[in-house]
C-alpha cells in the first residue's frame, strides 16, 4: 500500500502539472517567462521551489481562460489549482 501523500506535495505535483501544460505551448511558455520575470535557468532551477511553483499558479490564475483550460486538461477543478497555490 502507498502512503498518501502531504498536501504540500500534492500542491506541487499540481504546480508540475500545470506548468507542463504551459511549457506545451512555446506562446503561453514565453508569456509565463515574460510575466514573471523568470528565466529558463531559473524555472529549471526552482522545480522545487515553492516561490516558483506558486509563481506558475500565480500565472494561470491572472489569466482564466489559460486556468480554466490548464484544469481542464490536468482532469481537475479550477479551484483545486488555487488551493494549491495557497498551499506552496
Amino acid at each position: 500500500m502507498r502512503e498518501s501523500q502531504s498536501p504540500d506535495h500534492d500542491a506541487a505535483a499540481l504546480a508540475l502539472g500545470a506548468l507542463g501544460w504551459i511549457l506545451a505551448d512555446s506562446a503561453r511558455a514565453d508569456r509565463l517567462l515574460a510575466l514573471t520575470g523568470l528565466t529558463p535557468d531559473a524555472l529549471r532551477g526552482g522545480l522545487g521551489d515553492p516561490g516558483v511553483l506558486g509563481a506558475v499558479l500565480d500565472f494561470l490564475a491572472s489569466h482564466e481562460p489559460d486556468l480554466l483550460a490548464a484544469a481542464e486538461e490536468l482532469g481537475i477543478e479550477p479551484a483545486t489549482l488555487m488551493a494549491a497555490r495557497e498551499r506552496l
